[in-house]
């Protein structure tokens, strides 16, 4: 029903990931595998969605607080995942990382420790940096069959750090695309609740899960919590601004909309992001599940073509998103020579593991959220430098 297979040339179009790729990559000739957008048109529904909105011509003051918008959110919770979210619990905020940062200022203090599993998304990092709170790791463990597992132990003892208060989750998990079943999730929520750790549940990748995803509202055990999500992600609109998250408390959501309103002069929102948003959840569906397959089968070519020439790296399709994490270290190679292999002889941008912490020393992350064609362009990249890398 959707053409996911003919690119869309983004030259020209002010794109991070296409037109800016030499800030990274020292380099603008490159085929890039890197930001984590798609390069798909949006679904024709967003598409008529704005057009309409466009004709209209007058683009004044706006607002997100109405039915329209909250009721997409609950409607997209109940029917896709057999949730119920109190509309009254839902806010605004332009991203997902400008909500998080939000709620990481009203729930610490200076030098407050915020818990991650790690390996993580870079900006998670960056925001506790300059906001001044502690990064506190809980690495991921790989298991033999190439999965990702909570240390238990080692996760349960940071929690319990005095200086502990937050613990900010990625569900499902970037980038090891992990998606968190029902009994790790409540098991989660125990410590956390021993401890007196809140929750900030990021899920901007949950409408990309191919296993069950579990909304963190399912196993709550108190209102210390929020739930950060976006269509963004899902429906490739980050370019349209626009975020939201459902937090349980009444006081912490007013504490954050006189921030959003009164400290940032955010309460007015894009518009388009608004009607971007109410469009994917009410009439996207469809799209999305198409989508869906398509990276799944694009990630299912990166295991074959990669198993196919090394065996022992067995790496496994994710169980969400569509950022393929591979772990290089059983070819035991120069990581600084594949870059420049990539980069000077195939013209390939591909993300280095180590930008998400010490944990990805020694992995790349390849991002299939695009044709077919072009994953296929970029696996053999990868797949050639690497045997001359072993090879030598």
């Amino acid at each position: 029903m959707f053409d996911f297979s003919t690119p869309v040339n983004r030259y020209g179009t002010y794109c991070t990931q296409w037109d800016y790729v030499a800030d990274r990559f020292g380099s603008d000739d490159l085929l890039p595998f890197t930001i984590s957008d798609m390069d798909f048109a949006v679904a024709p529904c967003i598409q008529q969605a704005l057009t309409t909105r466009l004709a209209h011509g007058v683009f004044g003051y706006s607002r997100w607080n109405h039915d329209d918008f909250k009721f997409a959110i609950t409607g997209w919770f109940s029917r896709r995942y057999h949730t119920e979210i109190n509309p009254d619990h839902i806010v605004y905020g332009p991203s997902v990382i400008y909500i998080i940062s939000q709620l990481v200022q009203q729930w610490t203090e200076a030098d407050d420790g915020v818990l991650v599993h790690t390996p993580a998304y870079d900006a998670f990092a960056n925001m506790l940096n300059v906001n001044q709170r502690q990064l506190l790791t809980s690495p991921l463990l790989k298991t033999h069959c190439g999965s990702y597992e909570i240390d238990w132990p080692q996760f349960e003892a940071q929690a319990a750090r005095v200086e502990c208060k937050v613990l900010l989750l990625c569900s499902p998990q970037n980038p090891t695309g992990r998606v968190w079943t029902r009994d790790e999730l409540v098991r989660i929520a125990q410590i956390c609740h021993q401890y007196g750790v809140k929750v900030i549940s990021d899920d901007i990748h949950m409408d990309v899960a191919f296993s069950d995803y579990i909304p963190w509202s399912q196993v709550a055990v108190d209102q210390q919590w929020a739930l950060v999500s976006s269509a963004s992600k899902s429906f490739n609109i980050p370019s349209l601004t626009g975020a939201y998250a459902v937090i349980a408390e009444q006081c912490t959501q007013q504490e954050y909309l006189t921030q959003l309103k009164a400290a940032h002069g955010l309460s007015s929102p894009s518009i388009l992001g608004v009607i971007g948003h109410i469009a994917a959840y009410n009439d996207g569906e469809a799209w999305l599940m198409s989508l869906k397959d398509y990276l799944c089968d694009n990630l299912e070519y990166v295991a074959n073509q990669l198993n196919q020439a090394f065996p022992e790296l067995n790496y496994q399709v994710p169980q969400g998103t569509y950022l393929a994490w591979i772990d290089l270290n059983p070819l035991q190679i120069d990581m600084d020579a594949l870059q420049q292999l990539l980069i000077n002889d195939y013209h390939v941008a591909i993300m280095r593991g180590d930008t998400y912490g010490v944990e990805g020393v020694g992995y790349v992350r390849l991002n299939v959220g695009c044709p077919r064609s072009k994953v296929e362009t970029g696996v053999w990249a990868l797949v050639t430098a690497l045997h001359q890398l072993v090879d030598r």
